[in-house]
This record gives C-alpha cells, structure tokens and sequence, in this order.
C-alpha cells in the first residue's frame, strides 16, 4: 500500500511518487487530501489521479475550491484558492466534488479510516506528539491515516497505527523532498520516502502564473 497526501496541485513532484509507486508494485493507494492549491498545476494533477486506481478524500483546499470560502486560510492560501477556483477545469471541479470528507473501509483484515485532519475536525492539525489511541477509537479503526501537516510519522500505539504521510508538493519539515509512506502487510512494515523532484519547474511555473512568490520559495526549504 501507498499512502500519499498534500499534492496541492504539484505536478512534477506526483509524477516522481507516482514512478515510485509503480517500482513498487503495491495494490493499493490512499490519498488524505488537499490534491489542489498552492501549485499551478490543478487539472493536470487531477488528470493523474484519475488514470490510476486510488482511494482519496478531499483536504481543507479541495473543500475551498468547491465552496469558494477560504476565509479561514491565511492570505496566501487565499490567494492560491482564488487562482484554483479561476483556473480548474469543469471535469477537475466535478472530481473534487465526488469525494468525500472522510472514507473508512476494510483491507487485508485491517480496518482503515481516512481523515485530512482529524476525527475529530476535519481542519485539525495533529502532530506525532499528539497521535493517541483516542484518535484511533473514535476513528474506528486500528489503522487511522491523516494529513494537513505536511509532516511525515508513523506511530505504533496499544489500538492500532496512525500514519501521515507528509506531503507530496509542499513539505514542512525542513526536508523539500515529496514524501509518502509505504506499507508492507505481509512484513507489516512501514517506510517513509523522500523523492527529489524538478523544485525550479514548478517555481518558475507558480511566478509565472501569477501565485504568490512565497509559496514557490519556501518549495526550496520545505518549511
């Protein structure tokens, strides 16, 4: 299993992960959300997604575009909603708009729910720290998947495994690589990559179409 999260409309880094992937030869992808803003590539990311088989929910960006209400987002995500929203393609928008906020299934006899943020509030930053058996009870499930953060873990606990994958197109940990987390059920191990991608591709695009300068810099820091 791939789990990724975070694309925000990268697509040269997806490609990358996607490559990845493949080598690896799994059967089955995850995705916690958050596939467009940031990024100048909304419908082609999109257009990745839909040629392979993947099991995504929308992030707080996703939901943004399709509601047209970022008012909780800071002026620089606003900005890069407000580009989305002008930009993405009707066939993108309908693909946003048949996800859903959270997902929870079975696989391989785990029980796995996805969340963005939390089960708690799907705009709700939870940190390694504060990934508990709590999270895991009222997820349901003994394998909870998370996002928002853009920071990768994977913690064992008494109930179950919680996981975030970091992001694929904006890293915050210090590391600009993509990340995403690969899990093995028959070893049940699980193993956190980072990729390098064309970071000057997607900064040059992002200055050139106008989004705010600072979300192609800090592509550079990863923070």
């Amino acid at each position: 299993m791939a789990i990724i999260s975070d694309i925000h409309s990268n697509l040269p880094a997806i490609e990358v992960v996607l490559e990845q992937i493949a080598k690896e030869g799994v059967d089955q992808i995850l995705c916690a959300g958050d596939i467009v803003g940031y990024g100048p590539y909304p419908n082609e990311v999109i257009e990745c997604l839909k040629k392979i088989k993947i099991t995504a929910i929308q992030g707080n960006h996703d939901r943004a575009v399709l509601s047209h209400d970022s008012s909780n987002m800071n002026i620089q995500a606003q900005d890069a909603v407000w580009w989305t929203i002008e930009n993405l393609k009707q066939e993108g928008h309908d693909y946003l708009a048949q996800l859903s906020a959270r997902k929870s299934f079975c696989w391989n006899g785990l029980s796995i729910a996805i969340f963005h943020g939390s089960p708690r509030n799907d705009d709700e930053y939870i940190s390694e720290e504060g990934a508990d058996d709590g999270l895991l009870e009222l997820s349901k499930s003994d394998f909870l998947v998370l996002g928002h953060t853009h920071v990768p873990f994977v913690r064992s606990l008494d109930k179950g495994t919680i996981v975030n994958p970091g992001s694929i197109g904006q890293p915050r940990d210090g590391d600009p690589r993509s990340s995403l987390t690969i899990y093995d059920h028959r070893l049940r191990r699980f193993e956190v990559k980072r990729l390098a991608y064309d970071i000057d591709a997607v900064a040059e695009a992002m200055r050139s179409s106008g989004l705010p300068s600072f979300l192609s810099l800090r592509l550079y820091s990863g923070i």
